[in-house]
């Protein structure tokens, strides 16, 4: 492969793009107020993402096996997350500060994964000979169903634990 000036800006924009999602991602995962509907919407959404891409890899049980045991690793983790968590019921509203470091690594690992296929498309294009590439090949891959499977079983369980502690706290409406 030439070193083209496509190329030099690919250089140059990755680490730019892995800084910008880094930074906005330390926004994110900072104290923040408890709001129920967000919680419901992430507890009830990502289960049903993670059901429909199990559903698309019954034909590769590899794959599937992998993402379940990243589910179960992600779930893990926000376990121990939540015993880190910061809470606050201030009387009319509720507050949290999530442990950011460990909710960035499985978000940053995911983004790098997708950095990665976007690297290989771009590498297989301006190669003398690229090859077909299909999306399962991709999806299913077990560098993406993993990535995959932590993020999404990290952000559910620990929306759900959100959940229970709204749940058991009481406020001054």
């Amino acid at each position: 492969m030439q070193l083209t000036v496509t190329t030099l800006v690919l250089l140059i924009l990755v680490p730019v793009m892995v800084w910008r999602v880094y930074s906005r991602l330390k926004m994110v995962f900072r104290r923040q107020e408890s709001v129920a509907w967000r919680h419901w919407v992430a507890a009830a959404g990502l289960p049903l993402m993670l059901l429909a891409a199990a559903q698309s890899m019954l034909g590769n049980m590899p794959s599937l096996s992998m993402m379940a045991g990243a589910v179960m690793a992600g779930a893990w983790l926000a376990f121990f997350a939540l015993k880190k968590t910061r809470f606050e019921n201030t009387g009319t509203k509720l507050f949290f500060t999530p442990p950011s470091r460990t909710a960035i690594l499985v978000c940053m690992l995911f983004v790098a994964r997708a950095l990665q296929i976007g690297v290989e498309f771009y590498v297989n294009r301006q190669s003398e000979h690229p090859r077909i590439i299909n999306s399962t090949e991709v999806m299913q891959h077990p560098m993406t169903v993993v990535p995959f499977g932590l993020m999404l079983g990290y952000l559910a369980a620990y929306s759900i634990g959100l959940l229970r502690w709204r749940m058991s706290q009481k406020t001054n409406d």
